[in-house]
């Protein structure tokens, strides 16, 4: 049985109203009712939910529980409104009133059901919703067209969707199939992998695991809190196997991750404190990499500023997921045969631990639910703040840390990628070999770096100036 507290709650959980469901308090129109069952049960299988709602008892601005006096089984002009409903709807719509209590107060709920063979219309007319708007279907031809294709078809995924480049190979799939101890058959794997459509094309899954996914997959890292600040650099890990770039984008956490010395109460041993959790962090890039809307050919994003790293995903929640299981660990893949492949690569478990990991370390407010995204922020937690004013002594000598914007700008690009030349900082941050070679020696004077080896064939060692110890 339908707990309807449990739906009423996560309805108002969605920051304004959807298309698939309707909040109001007192009101009562029997005919745009009529009209709202058609449009909230069309837009239900547009969005590939079971069912929608529309709900008396919540206020629709605040999301506020306030008692409701709306009677289900009053009359419209002799006739019970059920009946007025159900005599004017087609096909027949097996709509559903009920009542519950929430804060002590009075709450109906109306359950829709999507539509299903064809549009569900009211008085011979079809309806959508736009936002939160409910309009005439024929005015949205695009939107008519989309979902007659969903009912003949079902809901768009990427194991059903072909892909619009079907030259693909996988050459680089083999590779990690077989660094991870399995192998794969030539003969069978498109079967067996579901790469393609029941018309035998290539679909958006064999995309992504192709030798080129054909999208981008960035890192970007900006110098302050928002984007309104300087970009330091953007790191790209896409257009390869997906595979592949999640890896990469992992093990590029490891290098964000600076470890930094913690001197407080020092009594023997220095501790050692990572900027931010990893495990928090690996669980929250899978979990946007398989969950992320790729039938939208959108890819997440991860977003570096000095305070935190915030990764989105694209898409909302799967349709058959509760914000309740979603924060319990009881995992509903958006992308079914995707999430299969994570887990028999071992890249995720079906523990549903990831969420609950992040929220036990962060908290819920890690997760931002936005109207087509989902960010998940990982917070850093700063020993020693770059750019504070710091020193070694020597002496009674000083020697001032205080990085400028561009010192930071090299800093960044070198603890990126430690083999980074001076020709290629020039070209990266597109600036003359004169602010390069500039910056370099003042990072070097400063103790942030030192290089080991040749200028040719050596590297580059990040250091923490504060006491010398190497973070990188």
């Amino acid at each position: 049985m339908k707990d309807l507290a449990d739906i009423v709650n996560q309805l108002r959980s969605h920051k304004t109203e959807r298309e698939w469901f309707e909040l109001k308090v007192n009101w009562f129109e029997p005919n745009q009712i009529g009209e709202y069952i058609s449009a909230i049960s069309n837009s239900a299988a547009c969005a590939g939910k079971k069912e929608g709602y529309f709900v008396w008892g919540v206020n629709d601005e605040t999301h506020e529980i306030e008692e409701t006096n709306f009677d289900p089984d009053c009359d419209v002009k002799n006739e019970p409104l059920k009946h007025f409903l159900a005599r004017q709807l087609a096909p027949d719509t097996n709509f559903e009133f009920a009542e519950t209590f929430i804060e002590d107060k009075r709450v109906v709920v109306l359950t829709i059901p999507a539509a299903k063979i064809v549009p569900t219309s009211f008085k011979n007319e079809r309806y959508i919703r736009i936002g939160s708007s409910k309009e005439n279907l024929r005015k949205f031809p695009e939107k008519e067209s989309f979902l007659f294709d969903i009912l003949r078809h079902g809901f768009p995924t990427i194991e059903n969707t072909p892909s619009e480049y079907q030259d693909l190979t996988f050459e680089r799939l083999f590779i990690y199939y077989g660094a991870k101890g399995l192998k794969l058959n030539p003969d069978t794997f498109k079967k067996n992998l579901e790469l393609l459509t029941a018309d035998g094309k290539y679909n958006i899954l064999a995309q992504l695991l192709s030798d080129n996914s054909h999208i981008p997959i960035r890192v970007s890292i900006f110098s302050g809190k928002s984007k309104a600040d300087n970009l330091y650099s953007v790191r790209e890990f896409g257009f390869q196997c997906l595979l592949y770039s999640l890896d990469e984008i992992l093990r590029y956490g490891d290098v964000l991750n600076i470890i930094q010395a913690d001197e407080t109460d020092r009594i023997v041993e220095r501790k050692e404190v990572p900027l931010f959790e990893n495990d928090a962090f690996r669980e929250a890039v899978i979990n946007a990499f398989v969950h992320n809307a790729w039938i939208t050919k959108n890819e997440p994003m991860l977003t570096v500023y000095s305070d935190r790293i915030e990764i989105l995903s694209r898409g909302t929640l799967a349709p058959e997921q509760t914000m309740k299981g979603f924060y319990a660990g009881e995992s509903i893949p958006v992308n079914r045969k995707l999430s299969e492949i994570f887990l028999q690569l071992h890249i995720s478990e079906k523990t549903g631990r990831g969420v609950p990991t992040i929220t036990q370390i962060y908290g819920k407010d890690a997760y931002d639910f936005r109207e087509n995204s989902i960010v998940v922020t990982i917070p850093f937690k700063w020993i020693n703040v770059m750019g504070d004013k710091r020193g070694d002594k020597a002496g009674d000598k000083t020697v001032n840390t205080r990085l400028s914007d561009m010192q930071l700008r090299i800093l960044a690009e070198i603890r990126g990628n430690p083999n980074v030349t001076k020709p290629q900082l020039v070209s990266i941050l597109s600036v003359g070999k004169t602010t390069i070679d500039n910056g370099i020696a003042a990072l070097k004077k400063k103790g942030y770096i030192e290089r080991i080896g040749s200028n040719k064939t050596g590297y580059w060692k990040v250091n923490d100036p504060a006491d010398g110890s190497t973070t990188h």
